[in-house]
């Protein structure tokens, strides 16, 4: 049956409810889920000066549409992570940063569990979405662990991003940590300007995963 004196103002009005619900879509920003501990919640500083707040203002500095949530819990182990990623994997996710292992190493937590439970939050991630971009931000045990524990702890992040083919942070306090002048008193938790170098470690290995996404 043809459709007759259709009214072109109604015409008009269905196409401009239709662009602007494709515009509205396209308008979104991607998600980019920094999921980790202290060091992404930004421990004895302002969240406002954290690693994750200052990738946001990277990414509002060159003008490409995400919106940086930071998940980043004190005291999370790999363990903590794995129980509440599902939760936290029920909002939209494109990116996740993965930052998680640091407390197990504090805590002597045997590196093939710590292993096994950020394996974990990987699968979790993919399965609840498939077309999520994992960034895999490494660690390393402290000195007084050994050198056989701190060797095997390292290799957990290399092995897990050659696995599933993921873009490895290979330290994430890499020239940060152990300088008494980028760290709080704790040696652990770094200031400010250590937060600021540390942003530039993580922007090196997740800016080129945003780039091809935008």
């Amino acid at each position: 049956m043809m459709l007759r004196h259709v009214c072109p103002r109604c015409i008009f009005l269905c196409l401009l409810i239709v662009f602007t619900a494709a515009s509205t879509f396209t308008d979104e920003p991607k998600v980019v889920l920094f999921f980790g501990d202290s060091l992404s919640a930004g421990l004895g500083i302002d969240p406002a000066q954290a690693f994750p707040a200052l990738i946001q203002k990277k990414i509002d500095s060159a003008k490409w549409n995400f919106k940086v949530i930071n998940a980043g819990l004190s005291g999370e182990t790999s363990a903590g992570g794995l129980r509440r990623a599902d939760w936290l994997l029920r909002q939209k996710v494109d990116v996740l940063v993965l930052e998680l292992g640091g407390n197990d190493a504090l805590r002597g937590i045997d590196v093939e569990t710590t292993k096994k439970n950020l394996q974990g939050i990987i699968d979790a991630a993919k399965a609840k979405h498939p077309t999520v971009k994992i960034v895999l931000a490494g660690m390393q045990a402290p000195p007084n662990m050994g050198q056989s524990y701190a060797k095997a702890f390292q290799s957990i992040y290399p092995d897990l991003a050659k696995k599933n083919n993921v873009p490895l942070i290979p330290f994430l306090l890499e020239g940060v940590g152990g300088n008494p002048k980028l760290n709080l008193p704790d040696g652990i938790h770094p200031t400010p300007e250590g937060h600021k170098i540390v942003s530039e470690v993580v922007w090196q290995t997740l800016s080129p995963v945003l780039k091809e996404l935008r």
